[in-house]
């Protein structure tokens, strides 16, 4: 049976998003040394490729960092186009991927309309409802042991009346993608209701900020349901979050329709330099998905070792259950208390009694499984 998706009021004011805690606030809150601050709880790579500090310690971008970047980011643009295999017109280029989640909701979510979110999942969808202001219908997902997946039903039921779906594939902060076969069999039924009832289709967003991690994708939907846009970043297999780079894949009409919200020059001419750099050496980002899957499986093991109950991941990060939340909270507090930050999850959230860790370098990771061991699951 489909479960009963609940409405949010649309609110008054734009949502005050909370930013993560730095690490200067660690260190003072905690007692440790600043260098001893590890962040788990951010799903960022522990280093970008070496290349990377090379062609920023070269300086020569793709034009003089005196000017403002090209402003079709052309170069970036045919990269991109080239490593997804689609055209140059399908692609448009923001400063990561919440710049382009945020025009997707200026170009098709209006003030009073609707979007519909699986959850739990990345919060950046609800903010971003929010802050248009719009209604947020939240569809819970299936349990673990369902391996967290969207309940179709419920999400075409509530399609039925939204202007925006969000999708995410692989899920943050579950670490699971959607089997295969269930995205394109929810976008075939959307679009038949829609057709029935004569009315336009909603648009459907899929961010796949983590696919690298996984080998899945689905971008080739975009040709059967028109009204999808695809999310990809380069923040997280490609390592390189602070230079903000993302792209959105649609039809060109789509993305004709979200540009003319793109504010001019978001993105820096050292992010197009080394962004397009790293999409035309794709060895590059194999090399760090390989290293971070295997890591993670031995980060995986070690922590179940100490009595850990670690969930399956086709991500970059872990998602550990404890057994209420009370303990959860412990967990995590002594694990700040090592300068070690995980993800955390609020008391009314479902995830409550969970962690999320993020999969770092051996020696970090290694700290972490040391303090897994001293403060038991």
């Amino acid at each position: 049976m489909s479960r009963t998706p609940g409405r949010m009021a649309i609110p008054t004011q734009p949502s005050s998003y909370a930013w993560e805690a730095t690490n200067e606030a660690i260190a003072e809150r905690y007692g440790v040394p600043i260098e001893r601050v590890a962040r788990f709880d951010t799903n960022t790579a522990p280093a970008p490729p070496e290349i990377v500090h090379q062609i920023l310690a070269a300086g020569r971008f793709v034009v003089p960092v005196s000017e403002y970047p090209p402003g079709d980011y052309g170069e970036l643009v045919r990269a991109a186009a080239a490593r997804y295999g689609v055209g140059t017109d399908e692609i448009l280029v923001g400063a990561g991927a919440d710049e382009i989640l945020d025009l997707v909701t200026k170009a098709f979510l209006p003030p009073g309309g609707s979007a519909v979110v699986p959850t739990p999942t990345y919060p950046m969808f609800g903010v971003l409802t929010d802050q248009r202001p719009a209604h947020l219908v939240r569809v819970p997902r299936r349990g673990a042991d369902e391996a967290f997946a969207v309940d179709a039903n419920a999400v075409r039921d509530a399609a039925r009346t939204a202007d925006l779906v969000w999708l995410c594939s692989p899920n943050n902060p579950t670490g699971r993608a959607e089997r295969t076969g269930v995205i394109d069999d929810l976008l075939e039924t959307i679009a038949a209701d829609a057709e029935r009832d004569h009315r336009p289709a909603p648009t459907v967003v899929v961010d796949e900020a983590y696919a690298e991690f996984n080998a899945l994708s689905n971008l080739e939907l975009r040709t059967a349901y028109p009204r999808l846009v695809l999310v990809r970043t380069m923040s997280k297999a490609y390592g390189i979050a602070g230079l903000r780079v993302g792209f959105a894949v649609a039809q060109p009409d789509v993305i004709g329709l979200m540009a003319p919200y793109r504010p001019p020059g978001s993105v820096s001419v050292a992010s197009v330099t080394v962004a397009t750099r790293l999409l035309q050496e794709p060895g590059l980002v194999s090399a760090n998905v390989a290293r971070t899957i295997a890591e993670r499986a031995r980060l995986s093991e070690a922590l179940a070792a100490e009595g850990w109950a670690v969930q399956p991941s086709e991500t970059n990060f872990l998602l550990v259950s404890f057994a209420s939340r009370e303990r959860a909270g412990e967990v995590a507090d002594g694990l700040l208390q090592r300068g070690l930050v995980p993800r955390t999850f609020g008391s009314d959230h479902p995830l409550s009694n969970c962690l999320r860790v993020t999969v770092r370098n051996v020696e970090q990771d290694d700290r972490l499984i040391e303090a897994a061991r001293e403060i038991g699951g």
